[in-house]
């Protein structure tokens, strides 16, 4: 395959992709506006920030994988790759540790002052009267909103530092609920008891139409006086007018990471308002931006990389989960070439659609079992015609 890489990655960790025989080229240089007219002749895109948009996927002709080096997927336009059948892929918790870890410093940094001690003593002023004045963070109660990897992760370092950790309960999977357990996480019933009862709200959420904007008056107006806000997530998970209005207006404290409308460029100027706030403890969306989280996400990309290659689509997020068709139509058969091609042209011929199939081969190799999601009506006669012939073992339709 030939792989475009359009943000800097660790180069020792694409070795394995090269050794097997993949052309790869690394140009973090592409911004979203290079990207159509670089895209041509490539498999695979990869990329963390650079947006990849509809111009892009229209104007690929071999791309078939677009991978996030990271977990979020927002910056690609899903719908446009789903349309064109590419796979996008991400590598999710990869990056957890590095953004909790940004998460507790900025929790630190706002209780004990941090960033004012520094520019006070940079300024040569000393004002050790002001800075004892810190509350501490033992004993106090820190709600995680959105139990991903990173919310697990946050959780976790969280209960070192002696906090009480909350969570509001949600169907999670079997996995989930045994972490909730090993952690010692308390789950409360509402997202308003967990607001009232924390001390510190964290937030871990993807960006969705349903997170855009959580964070308003009427969620801040929820929070007990001298709350702490984190936001390592998204910026767009804040209204920013409703954020500001309660920094001014209330005793809430804030450590951000990420903005709304933040520069697409690595350097340049920045008229933030969160930023400049004085209740505002800020980082330059760095979250995942320590050498041992970009060591780990390149290896995980490799990886995905790798697997696609071998006919495996791992993390691929615009793929439909749930079952689609009118019917299954489940062939067991002898594994010979053309015996599928027959199945497929009687279902064509009945004006029968395939939504979805997976194809097993059992031991040996003498016989496979083909179940196939099928979107029609599959008529008696035509399942007599697919059963009649010799290589078919056995056929039989579930609605």
């Amino acid at each position: 395959m030939r792989i475009l890489f359009a943000d800097a990655i660790t180069e020792d960790r694409l070795t394995p992709l090269r050794d097997a025989g993949h052309d790869v080229l690394v140009d973090s240089s592409l911004r979203a506006g290079d990207l159509p007219d670089n895209i041509a002749g490539f498999d695979a895109l990869v990329v963390r920030s650079t947006k990849v948009t509809a111009a892009t996927i229209d104007a690929a002709d071999r791309l078939a994988l677009i991978v996030r080096a990271g977990a979020g997927t927002d910056n690609i336009d899903t719908d446009a790759a789903s349309r064109r059948g590419m796979y996008v892929c991400n590598v999710p918790g990869r990056n957890a540790i590095a953004v909790a870890e940004l998460t507790l410093g900025l929790l630190l940094a706002i209780d004990r002052h941090i960033a004012d001690n520094v520019a006070d003593l940079r300024d040569g002023l000393w004002d050790k009267k002001r800075y004892t004045k810190a509350d501490g963070i033992y004993g106090k109660s820190i709600a995680i909103i959105g139990l991903g990897e990173i919310g697990f992760a946050v959780a976790e370092r969280a209960k070192a530092f002696g906090m009480t950790v909350l969570a509001e309960r949600k169907p999670r999977n079997d996995r989930a609920q045994a972490r909730i357990r090993s952690t010692g996480i308390h789950l409360v019933d509402s997202l308003d008891e967990l607001l009232s009862l924390a001390d510190v709200v964290s937030l871990h959420t993807p960006k969705a139409p349903e997170t855009i904007g959580m964070v308003d008056a009427e969620f801040l107006g929820k929070l007990k006086p001298g709350t702490i806000l984190l936001n390592t997530a998204r910026g767009d998970l804040v209204v920013e007018d409703d954020l500001i209005d309660a920094l001014d207006h209330s005793q809430l404290r804030a450590g951000l990471d990420v903005y709304p409308d933040e520069p697409s460029a690595p350097e340049g100027d920045y008229n933030c308002r969160l930023g400049r706030h004085p209740s505002v403890v800020g980082t330059h969306h760095i979250g995942a931006s320590t050498l041992q989280a970009q060591r780990a996400i390149a290896e995980g990309t490799v990886a995905v990389i790798a697997d696609f290659a071998s006919g495996n689509a791992v993390n691929c997020v615009n793929l439909t989960e749930e079952a689609l068709g009118s019917c299954l139509l489940t062939v067991r058969h002898l594994d010979k070439v053309g015996v599928l091609a027959k199945v497929f042209a009687e279902l064509r011929s009945a004006g029968c659609s395939i939504q979805q199939m997976q194809n097993q081969v059992f031991q040996g190799a003498f016989a496979a079992v083909a179940n196939i999601n099928v979107e029609g009506n599959i008529a008696d006669d035509v399942l007599e015609r697919i059963e009649s012939d010799d290589d078919i073992i056995a056929a039989s339709i579930s609605h």
